[in-house]
């Protein structure tokens, strides 16, 4: 089976690969084009939210996280 992939990208979204759903609150899922990413908005200015539209570049947001030590520490 394959696995999704969740890829922080330095300075903008967050790229999802593999089998994704994007579900809502309601439980609503989002129509996506199976076998392709999804770019989902890390910087809160997109106008798609969740997905990110580019915004992060027009405001200058910054973050590079990197995984280091035990998940969520």
């Amino acid at each position: 089976m394959e696995r999704t992939t969740i890829t922080v990208r330095d300075d903008g979204s967050l790229r999802a690969s593999g089998p994704v759903d994007v579900v809502d609150a309601t439980g609503a899922r989002w129509p996506l084009e199976e076998g392709k990413p999804v770019f989902l908005c890390r910087c809160g200015h997109s106008a798609s939210k969740p997905f990110c539209d580019g915004s992060h570049n027009r405001e200058s947001f910054r973050s590079a996280p990197r995984a280091e030590g035990e998940p969520g520490a």
